[in-house]
């Protein structure tokens, strides 16, 4: 038995590839409802494809006995069957395109608000300037400014970044002279 939480997005999921090696003929495949299984139309309707005919193996949609794959079906119960799996899929890729444009507008709106992403920016310590009029004179390296300040060498370069246009980029890199 496979249980699998992630999101049904697309079928590069690890439990996901793990079980189509694993299924065999006559297996039965349970999914709680088909956007479990995936929200891509045509992907969805290609594993349906590779499950049930390639491989053999059942499915049950709990959530929709009509998608229950073990039961005999005469040429109508196939045929709504196959709408229905249809109908269902297309409302999984439809709901997961509305929920990357609703998340698309809330990020949007946000920021229009003026909330910032991401981590807070580190705050520059009280020896900043003395380190950076050190480092610009050439008496430490750009590590071992980061090194003192408590950072690393590229947030010392993003911090410097108006210093850096002004200095030569030759001698960014260069070993501290002896003073």
């Amino acid at each position: 038995m496979i249980i699998e939480k992630q999101s049904g997005k697309d079928f590069e999921r690890p439990k996901y590839q793990k079980l189509m090696k694993q299924i065999k003929p006559g297996d039965v495949l349970v999914v709680k409802s088909i956007d479990r299984l995936g929200r891509n139309y045509d992907e969805i309707l290609e594993q349906w494809r590779l499950i049930t005919k390639e491989k053999q193996a059942y499915i049950v949609v709990l959530d929709m006995p009509l998608l229950d794959t073990r039961n005999g079906r005469d040429l109508t119960g196939t045929l709504i069957a196959d709408i229905v799996l249809q109908l269902l899929s297309y409302v999984a890729q439809t709901e997961r395109e509305f929920i990357r444009q609703r998340q698309r507008e809330g990020i949007d709106a946000a920021k229009e608000k003026g909330v910032r992403f991401g981590r807070k920016p580190h705050e520059k310590p009280d020896d900043y300037e003395e380190i950076t009029d050190l480092w610009r004179s050439k008496k430490l390296t750009a590590e071992e400014a980061a090194g003192r300040l408590g950072i690393s060498r590229s947030s010392f370069y993003r911090w410097t970044a108006s210093l850096s246009a002004e200095i030569p980029q030759s001698t960014l890199c260069e070993t501290p002279t002896d003073t």
